[in-house]
């Protein structure tokens, strides 16, 4: 017997704590995530600073694909929405 399992929250958006990701593999893991999102889910990535880079590198892959949205953007670091569109 197969048990399918359904990760899906009622709001369709995930969080992403990239806080206790080393350096090194964030990029991946946060490209990778953002990957596995389906038209209309979300990801709530938090992290320890403004990710500039990053954004410019999701922009460079996804397009508008993608929509960007700051939902805290303080000292103690960001919490921004990731939402995918439709292609």
């Amino acid at each position: 017997m197969t048990i399918a399992h359904n990760h899906l929250r009622d709001d369709r958006t995930y969080p992403f704590d990239a806080r206790g990701i080393a350096k090194r593999f964030r990029h991946a893991a946060i490209f990778g995530a953002l990957d596995a999102l389906t038209p209309g889910e979300a990801m709530d990535f938090r992290n320890d600073h403004d990710p500039i880079p990053l954004l410019q590198q999701m922009e460079q892959h996804y397009g508008h694909q993608v929509a960007i949205e700051y939902l805290e953007r303080n000292a103690a670091g960001v919490l921004i929405r990731f939402t995918r569109r439709p292609a």
